[in-house]
């Protein structure tokens, strides 16, 4: 595997095999930190993880971080092998039953189940530093546009619905010259939603309430939130729910369609065009592995 993807993308990578998550993760640092493995390291074997842990201080350990890596260090647990002998019970009672389940798993006990398939989102954010700091109404209507924009479509890939809509702007922290502001509001739908439209009428209502003249702004964003499969909200006694045309759905998905196609084809007015306020991309990496029309020419 580690030979096939050098060949078809030029990218080294490194190859971890353990009977759990936590030692994997130990065995793919080890194909890294040492040339000799050749980028794989086989963990299957009991007596090679031992020296493997012996070798390896508790704070490489997944999971192990600075505070919990001081406390075990207290306790005389300098190494990931100590921390594998130590008493399952003793470390729930000194830490919790993560760290419990973190010693199981370096003593090949499986613990932490493989995702065959990522977890739904709990919410999408979409957000960019400007290039340019925002002075001008108009070009921060045109941000937050763009924003609910790519958030929407990620909602619809995800298939889902939202509820809730927060848009957020501020000024630089950083910056010594420029007033510090920094606001956000919230929005909640009667009726759950993946329509771009319908969250771009919300986005304006609220940025009428955020902005605030005489501020140069520096970042801006927008969060989706409270999320419903389709057709699953139950709407209240009282609520006359709306009816979603069909048409609707499919406009939509024909924009998503036509935008991954051919980049960016249809859009709305209010996104803009010249986006002059967008992130600055002069140092961004070319996409060698991704678009054939960034491949590097050799002459």
């Amino acid at each position: 595997m580690r030979r096939i993807v050098h060949k078809h993308t030029g990218i080294n990578v490194c190859v971890g095999i353990a009977p759990t998550k936590t030692l994997a993760k130990l065995a793919n640092h080890a194909a890294k930190t040492w040339h000799k493995t050749g980028g794989v390291v086989d963990l299957t074997c009991t007596e090679r993880q031992r020296k493997l842990l012996a070798l390896l201080p508790v704070g490489e350990v997944w999971g192990i971080g600075g505070k919990l890596t001081k406390r075990l260090q207290q306790l005389g647990i300098d190494t990931a092998l100590q921390l594998a002998d130590a008493e399952p019970e003793f470390i729930r009672q000194h830490f919790s039953v993560v760290v419990e389940r973190t010693v199981r798993e370096l003593r090949g006990e499986s613990c932490l189940a493989l995702e065959q398939l990522a977890p739904t989102k709990k919410q999408i954010i979409s957000s960019r530093a400007f290039g340019d700091r925002i002075t001008d109404k108009q070009q921060m209507q045109e941000a937050i546009s763009e924003y609910v924009s790519r958030a929407c479509k990620k909602l619809r890939q995800e298939q889902q619905h939202a509820q809730h809509l927060t848009v957020f702007l501020r000024t630089s922290p950083f910056s010594d010259t420029d007033a510090p502001y920094s606001a956000s509001k919230s929005i909640a739908l009667d009726t759950p939603s993946s329509d771009t439209r319908v969250f771009l009428a919300k986005a304006m209502q609220l940025l009428e309430a955020l902005w605030v003249n005489g501020y140069r702004y520096a970042k801006a964003g927008v969060m989706l939130a409270d999320f419903y499969d389709p057709g699953v909200y139950q709407p209240s006694l009282f609520d006359t729910p709306p009816v979603q045309k069909d048409t609707d759905k499919k406009l939509m998905q024909l924009m998503d369609t036509l935008n991954s196609k051919h980049s960016k084809t249809l859009w709305f007015a209010s996104q803009g065009t010249k986006q002059e306020w967008s992130m600055k991309r002069e140092l961004l990496s070319p996409a060698y592995t991704t678009d054939w029309q960034q491949l590097p020419v050799v002459k």
